[in-house]
C-alpha cells in the first residue's frame, strides 16, 4: 500500500512539473505587419511567479518595411491593461529585440497585447498592426 502510495504522489509531482514546464515554455507570435513595417519570428512566454518578475517576455525581429521614408519603426507592448511601453527599431535597418514586461503590483502577468507601428510624426498618425492579445492558459 505504502509503495502504491508514493508512486501516486511521485506522478502527481511529475505532472505538477510538466505543467510549469509547459506554461514556461517559448510559443510563437504571428508576424505582425503594416504599410512600412514587419516584426517576424516572434517568440513569447509568461514566465512563472518568481522567474523575471513573472513577466511577459518576448523576442522577434523589427524590420522596417520601407527604409526610404524617413520613418522610424516601433513595438508597442500592453500588459495588464496598463498603458504600452515602446521599444523602437532603426530607420532603414532589421534589429532583433528580446524584451519583459510586467505590471509591478502584481505577481506574475497572464494579459499582454503587442502591436508594431511606424512612427509617423506629430502631423499624421502612426501606422500600426492589428493588436495581438495574449493570455496565459
Amino acid at each position: 500500500m505504502k509503495t502504491a502510495m508514493v508512486g501516486v504522489v511521485a506522478a502527481g509531482v511529475f505532472l505538477a512539473g510538466a505543467g510549469a514546464a509547459i506554461a514556461e515554455s517559448w510559443h510563437y507570435m504571428p508576424d505582425l505587419q503594416a504599410p512600412g513595417v514587419v516584426f517576424h519570428q516572434g517568440h513569447y512566454r509568461f514566465n512563472p511567479p518568481g522567474q523575471n518578475h513573472g513577466s511577459f517576455e518576448w523576442s522577434g525581429y523589427l524590420k522596417d518595411g520601407s527604409p526610404r521614408d524617413g520613418h522610424n519603426i516601433y513595438v508597442r507592448v500592453r500588459v495588464e491593461g496598463r498603458d504600452g511601453v515602446e521599444y523602437h527599431g532603426k530607420q532603414g535597418q532589421s534589429v532583433f529585440l528580446h524584451k519583459s514586461n510586467w505590471e509591478a503590483s502584481q505577481r506574475y502577468t497572464d494579459d499582454a497585447y503587442v502591436r508594431a507601428c511606424v512612427d509617423r510624426g506629430a502631423v499624421l498618425l502612426d501606422a500600426c498592426s492589428a493588436e495581438v492579445h495574449f493570455r496565459k492558459g
